[in-house]
C-alpha cells in the first residue's frame, strides 16, 4: 500500500481523539508539573550516580512530550493559540526542570554517595550532532503516527525512551552546580536539538495525515483547557487560604 494513501486513510475520529489527547496532556496544570519535577529528580539522580536505568525510568514519567507535540500540531495546523501555549509550557518546563536538576545536584552532592564525577552517563547527553536530531526526527514522526492509531499506544513508552527530553536539561542543572560553561552549553545544544527534530518530523506526519482540518476543534479545546486550569488554580488558592486558618 502506498504509504502516502495510508497516512490519508486515517479515521476522522482517531484524529480528533489524538487532538483531543495531545492538547489535554499538554496542560501545564499541576499533575503535569509534579510529574515533571519528578521524573527531572530521577534523571538527576540517576545521571549522578551513572545509572541508565534510572534514567530510561523518569523518561517514562516526563510529560514533555506532549507540549511538544502540541508545537508540532500547531505549526501544522497554523493555530496561533496552541503554538504559543505549546510553546510557552516547553519554555516554563524547561526551567522548572533545570531549576530541578540544580536541588537535586545539591542533595546528591550532600548525601552520602560519591557524586560529582562526569561520568559516561552525563557526558553521553553534552556532544549533539546532526546523528542525534535525525533519531529525533525518526522518533517524532513515530509518536506522531502513534498519537492517532490506538492499536499503536503501547509503543509509545519506547519513544518517549528515544526521543530523551528530560536527561539533557539535568545535565544543564548539573552544569549549572559546578560542571563548567562547556557541560552547560553542550547539553543545551542536545535539548533543543531533539526538540527541533521531534517538531519538524510531527509537523510533517500531522501534514500528510491531514489533521489540519481540526483546527477548529483544537481552538475550542484549548480555551476549555485554560478554563479547567484556571479553575484549578483557583481550587488551589482556596485550598491554600483554609490551610492558613
Amino acid at each position: 500500500m502506498n504509504i502516502f494513501a495510508r497516512l490519508r486513510s486515517i479515521e476522522e475520529y482517531d484524529k480528533a481523539k489524538a487532538v483531543k489527547s495531545i492538547i489535554k496532556d499538554s496542560t501545564p496544570d499541576f499533575d503535569y508539573y509534579l510529574m515533571l519535577i519528578l521524573s527531572t529528580l530521577m534523571a538527576t539522580m540517576g545521571l549522578l550516580a551513572g545509572s541508565e536505568t534510572t534514567v530510561i525510568g523518569a523518561m517514562l514519567l516526563a510529560p514533555l512530550l506532549a507540549p511538544t507535540l502540541g508545537l508540532a500540531l500547531g505549526v501544522s495546523m497554523s493555530e496561533s493559540s496552541l503554538i504559543s501555549r505549546s510553546f510557552g509550557t516547553i519554555v516554563r518546563s524547561s526551567l522548572v526542570a533545570v531549576l530541578s536538576a540544580v536541588i537535586a545536584s545539591f542533595l546528591f552532592a550532600l548525601s552520602k554517595f560519591d557524586g560529582g564525577a562526569l561520568n559516561d552517563a552525563i557526558l553521553s547527553r553534552t556532544s549533539p550532532s546532526l546523528l542525534y536530531f535525525m533519531i529525533a526526527a525518526i522518533s517524532g514522526f513515530a509518536v506522531a503516527y502513534a498519537s492517532v492509531r490506538p492499536d499503536l499506544s503501547e509503543s509509545l513508552p519506547g519513544v518517549a525512551i528515544a526521543v530523551a527530553l528530560i536527561p539533557p536539561l539535568s545535565v544543564v542543572g548539573i552544569g549549572l552546580t559546578g560542571g563548567g560553561v562547556k557541560l552547560v552549553s553542550g547539553a543545551l545544544l542536545m535539548f533543543l536539538i531533539n526538540v527541533a527534530g521531534i517538531v519538524f518530523a510531527a509537523m510533517v506526519a500531522y501534514s500528510l495525515m491531514d489533521v489540519h482540518h481540526k483546527r477548529f476543534m483544537a481552538e475550542k479545546l484549548v480555551e476549555k483547557e485554560q478554563e479547567r486550569l484556571k479553575q484549578e488554580k483557583e481550587n488551589l488558592k482556596e485550598a491554600a487560604e483554609k490551610l492558613k486558618e
